[in-house]
């Protein structure tokens, strides 16, 4: 089967929420900014949508005002703004404003083309005087050059006809807000201030800069654009006004002659470039020098190569492959890649969780990155590693006397959260971090990354966990967290953070001894004043942690107090009363067993190793009945564990579930953007559900299975600098490195199938499936 690298809506429904649910879907990004897919022409009057563009880590800072001023709470945080308006183009034909809201629409139709990585709007519209025009708009956000944007707007009339296309650069913008959803910000502001517009006319077209600076932060932001339409005669006016350019193009059309006008834009920012205007210039001048036929051939170059790595397909459910293909796209058009950004929890796709960097990206989206394209992997561990400092300022915040503490949730390092019960007590954050570096480090062999970055991290990180325990009757335990489940906050010995704690002091201690032992670890150890006495305490903390078992029930409670709460039941709740965050008190959630998302299920899937099977599946039994799902994190995990433990039919049901939230938009909330998190998990549950991946020091783990409504699948990873090739159907697994197996960073590339070794060469090496009962 050929998977589709298409994703189309035809017959453009018009009604308020369809067209803010598709300024989501068909945003344009490219992890450095994003715009969302408003129409260009606007809306009528009473429609509420999100028009926005912004930048990855561009932030400003608004007060975040404390009922109860207690110490070392958050009082201001960082927001996600919406920048400068380069999508605003109006066409008037005969002086009427073509709008699929007047006139006739006979045909419309819009696809994200995930092969050359461009949104095209095409439509058929007759005008109130009976003039037919064919609209054909193109939009790009480049990978080849993160600072453009791109857009084409042709038109072709059915006779002659007298067009003016009205392009606005425009800075009088503002953040969307509403107040009754804790999700988005609750007002509505102004955060850019705009210090030039400049505008000048050549050869090539007409030039508008508009210079800003975000209000309280301080940053520059600055948009260069060049207009320009390829009529052989054409009338060109230009207004200035404080805030905004508007150039007017006058051109008499031909019958059935296209007419193009072209849009590049450039954004840049004072955090990036040490002269954003300047350097936004010449970055303009080259996209305009290159052309826009060349820029799209990048683009389609790019993405030939990007989908060449993740070279994946299930055989047999066409809904579900291009639901992932969607997905997996998406993610690159999130994920910052240059150091000063990381990936938010809605991209750069709207404005949800305001523009929030949380721990998802280091347990969900990133193992795909390290499995696939380690370099981007690298750059968001980069970020964690440059706001160390403000990790370990937050850690004395919280009164710890060492070791870091990452924000809950941030864009600048600093904490954000407002609510610390399921916010700053969420230490996990931690575990997701100090997770990504050793699995980073596991798959790629990077010994330069651990010796610059990576051995610090996990240091400072597990003097943080040893800070926080204590020792009571022998064993080390953590108290006041929050787990993953934030329906139960601020309890004694979460299971997921307990375990995530042990697995980071034990992994701290022996990545840096090797390393030491390598002489490897000079810089680590100047950076930090490690002492030999703290890593044996760390040791001792990691042996003796308490990781609670109820041995009547034989599973793992989810903390100390979970299981002697009262019983909430999912069941019998009605179905507008999910989710349940927004319809009940938090206490009332605390004080029963109920979960909005996977918490010691997600703990067996990265920590199997610390419990028996039989626990793993009365735990998910258990769990199953009391998880509302109300986090997007939620089934993929189900999905995984599913698997894992041999229920094929629930995985693949909570599979489903999984991987077309935002297609479908399941959770109701996809208009303020998209859930990033659930996208890599979709993503997960085949790599680490259905293909069986377990990633180990002793190597790589493979015990594929396959849905009965599947053919097959396959999917390829980047281990150690070298491409596996995996493809699974009912009968065999057939395997294939791109190139012979050989040592990368000093360790020996190991691949074991079903428990066993298996020697992979360049040619394909295949291997009977085996059942759960084999």
């Amino acid at each position: 089967m050929m998977r589709k690298y298409a994703y189309a809506r035809k017959r453009q429904a018009l009604d308020n929420d369809t067209l803010s649910l598709e300024e989501t879907l068909f945003h344009s990004a490219n992890g450095y900014f994003g715009v969302r897919g408003a129409f260009e022409e606007g809306y009528p009057e009473d429609y509420v949508t999100v028009r926005g563009a912004y930048i990855n880590g561009v932030y400003d800072i608004v007060p975040m005002p404390q009922a109860e001023l207690l110490p070392g709470l958050a009082t201001e945080k960082q927001t996600l703004v919406n920048v400068s308006d380069v999508q605003d183009i109006k066409l008037y034909v005969d002086d009427e404003l073509c709008t699929p809201f007047t006139g006739g629409l006979a045909e419309s139709e819009r696809m994200l083309d995930m092969a050359r990585g461009v949104v095209t709007r095409r439509f058929v519209w007759k005008s109130p005087a009976g003039k037919t025009l064919r609209l054909n708009i193109v939009r790009m956000a480049s990978f080849v050059r993160p600072s453009l944007f791109l857009l084409l707007y042709t038109v072709a009339a059915d006779g002659p006809c007298e067009l003016q296309l009205v392009a606005a650069h425009n800075a009088d913008v503002r953040n969307f807000s509403d107040p009754n959803d804790p999700r988005v910000a609750a007002e509505s502001l102004k955060h850019i201030i705009v210090d030039r517009v400049r505008t000048r006319k050549s050869k090539e077209g007409c030039y508008s800069t508009i210079a800003t600076h975000t209000a309280k932060s301080g940053i520059s932001v600055v948009t260069n654009l060049l207009d320009t339409i390829d009529a052989p005669t054409a009338d060109v006016a230009t207004a200035v006004f404080p805030k905004c350019v508007v150039h007017r193009f006058s051109v008499k059309a031909e019958t059935e002659v296209p007419v193009t006008f072209t849009r590049y834009a450039v954004f840049t920012d004072g955090r990036r470039y040490s002269s954003p205007e300047s350097d936004g210039a010449k970055l303009l001048a080259s996209a305009v020098t290159a052309g826009s036929a060349r820029l799209l051939e990048e683009q389609a170059a790019y993405l030939t190569s990007f989908w060449n790595d993740f070279d994946f397909d299930i055989d047999g459910d066409d809904v579900l492959s291009e639901a992932l293909t969607f997905n997996v796209f998406q993610l690159l058009q999130s994920v910052g890649k240059d150091g000063y950004s990381h990936l938010a929890a809605k991209g750069l796709s709207g404005e949800g969780y305001e523009g929030h960097y949380f721990w998802d990206t280091e347990m969900y989206v990133q193992p795909l990155f390290t499995l696939m394209r380690p370099e981007i992997s690298r750059q968001l561990l980069t970020y964690r590693y440059s706001s160390l400092p403000l990790a370990r300022e937050n850690a004395r915040t919280l009164g710890h006397r060492r070791g870091a503490l990452y924000p809950w949730r941030t864009i600048s390092g600093k904490e954000c959260s407002g609510f610390f019960p399921a916010g700053t007590a969420q230490y996990h954050i931690d575990g997701a971090i100090a997770y990504a570096v050793v699995m980073y480090y596991l798959v790629t062999g990077d010994d330069d990354f651990m010796e610059s970055m990576g051995l610090e991290l996990l240091l400072e990180i597990a003097r943080l966990w040893y800070d926080l325990g204590t020792y009571h009757e022998g064993r080390f335990q953590l108290h006041c967290v929050t787990g993953p489940d934030e329906y139960t906050c601020v309890v004694n010995n979460n299971y997921y953070t307990n375990v995530s704690a042990k697995y980071d002091l034990r992994r701290a201690v022996e990545l840096y001894r090797d390393f030491d032992r390598r002489g490897l670890a000079d810089r680590a150890k100047r950076a930090t004043g490690i002492t030999d006495a703290e890593l044996c305490a760390f040791t001792e903390a990691a042996e003796a942690m308490y990781l609670p078992y109820d041995a009547k029930l034989d599973i793992t409670p989810q903390d100390d107090s979970f299981l002697s709460k009262k019983v909430w039941d999912v069941a019998a709740t009605p179905p507008e009363d999910f989710p349940l965050l927004m319809h009940y008190h938090p206490l009332t959630l605390y004080r029963h067993q109920v979960c909005k998302q996977a918490d010691a299920v997600l703990a067996h899937f990265l920590y199997e190793d610390e419990v028996d099977f039989s626990t793993m599946m009365n735990s998910f039994r258990y769990y199953e009945k009391l998880t509302t799902h109300d986090s997007s994190l939620s089934t993929c995990v189900f999905s995984i564990m599913a698997s894992r433990l041999g229920l094929a039919d629930e995985a693949y049901a909570y599979f489903g579930d999984s991987v077309e939230i935002d297609i479908r938009n399941t959770h109701g909330n996809t208009k303020d953007g998209i859930h990033t998190a659930n996208m890599g998990g979709s993503y997960l549950a085949i790599l680490f559900g259905f293909a069986g991946l377990r990633i180990k020091e002793s190597g790589f783990y493979l015990a594929p299975a396959v849905p009965r409504t599947w053919r097959g699948y396959h999917f390829s990873l980047k281990l150690r600098g070298r491409v596996l090739k995996v493809h699974v159907d009912h009968t065999d697994v057939s395997l294939q490195f791109k190139s012979p197996v050989v040592r990368e960073g000093g360790q020996t590339l190991r691949v074991f199938l079903y428990g066993e070794p298996v020697a992979i060469t360049a040619a394909i090496q295949t291997y009977p499936l085996r059942t759960p009962a084999q």
